[in-house]
């Protein structure tokens, strides 16, 4: 659809992480016998709050059920306008916060994901969105969550889940809590200015990132000055032309090994509908590293190549992982013929380094930012 221009007119929506919260929360104020306003209101990670409407709700005793409805913003996907409900259940005055995936929520049946196998796929920093929720309402109580989408099993089928071993559903998601719209006309317009004033403070070195990840990662972990990391989403390629163009000297590719590991091939765009190689990129170095053929089907049973990298760590084959961060900064730095120095950092979902190269480390440490990987 047409956008306006100005930036600040683009509506945010928010992931199926804060519908799940929300609606949990709301469940439970209905199950302590209070009366539902039209909206709830939950904590972010980024201690920030954000409010939502409540679409229906049951009430009763020992349980009770809230649904909200997942809105996308401006940036709609696949999950736009599904119920995501929660179940509220009382338990015993004294406990912990028990979350589960009801129906038309996936369960993990492979390995590599954020959870384990035989869980639920409602990811790490969504559960703690739902404790925490739980917690504003019944602060010391057992209580029990269970998740509900009524059309995800239906719509699963047209996202990723089926190939990574996700059955029954959807997955509940989201790092931030909150969708921002990241098209590629979006971003053109509304990440440049980020460029610009990396470029206005004087940082002639930036950090890219793919994301709220990479960020998290880059401040918390490497102590980067915010106003010199840049989420980039997949644009890659764009980036690095644009940080050139205004005379940056270094930057540093800071993201999860499934997304950098496609510059490793030479992908600039790396959204997994333009180019989707990663296992292909890490099963060919890692058959040109000597690895043999029975190891080489192992890791290809992998279905992410956060499970492949965590086995080849596993194996003590980091330096896999080393070779594949130089190839991405190779890769990067022949892109824009030269006219950046570019170093590459790997990281697993926890945001854990796990392959690097030795430019990367060295801006780093000329920077002052901290090192702090083993």
């Amino acid at each position: 659809m047409a956008r306006d221009k100005d930036r600040h007119n683009w509506r945010e929506g928010y992931t199926t992480g804060s519908c799940a919260a929300g609606a949990a929360k709301a469940a439970c104020l209905l199950l302590k016998g209070e009366n539902l306003a039209d909206k709830v209101e939950i904590p972010l990670p980024s201690s920030a709050r954000l409010t939502m409407p409540i679409h229906s709700w049951e009430k009763g005793y020992p349980e009770a059920r809230a649904c909200i409805l997942k809105d996308g913003g401006d940036d709609a996907d696949i999950t736009h306008g599904l119920e995501i409900q929660a179940i509220a259940r009382y338990v015993s005055p004294l406990g912990e916060v028990g979350i589960q995936g009801g129906q038309g929520v996936g369960k993990v049946t492979k390995k590599g994901l954020a959870m384990p196998v035989g869980e639920s796929a409602i990811n790490p920093v969504p559960r703690r969105m739902i404790m925490e929720a739980v917690r504003e309402v019944f602060p010391a109580e057992e209580i029990e969550i269970i998740i509900e989408v009524p059309a995800g099993e239906t719509t699963a089928q047209r996202t990723l889940n089926p190939r990574l071993g996700v059955v029954g559903g959807i997955s509940i998601l989201g790092t931030s809590g909150i969708v921002r719209p990241m098209s590629e006309e979006a971003f053109k317009t509304s990440i440049l200015p980020e460029l610009d004033q990396a470029v206005a403070y004087g940082h002639r070195s930036i950090v890219l990132t793919p994301g709220h990840y990479g960020f998290r990662v880059a401040t918390e972990g490497f102590k980067v000055p915010a106003e010199a990391i840049i989420q980039m989403s997949n644009f890659v390629g764009y980036m690095l032309e644009e940080a050139a163009y205004r005379g940056i000297e270094e930057v540093i590719l800071l993201g999860h090994v499934g997304k950098l590991i496609k510059v490793s091939g030479g992908i600039f765009h790396t959204h997994n509908r333009v180019a989707d190689a990663r296992m292909e990129v890490l099963l060919a170095h890692a058959a040109l590293s000597g690895l043999s053929m029975e190891t080489l089907k192992h890791l290809a049973e992998f279905p992410t190549t956060e499970g492949a990298a965590t086995e080849l760590l596993h194996m003590g084959e980091q330096k896999l992982l080393h070779h594949l961060a130089h190839l991405a900064s190779e890769r990067a730095q022949a892109f824009v013929f030269g006219k950046l120095r570019v170093g590459t950092i790997m990281t697993l979902l926890d945001g854990r380094p796990v392959g690097w190269d030795i430019k990367a480390q060295k801006m780093v440490k000329e920077q002052g930012w901290t090192w702090a990987v083993d």
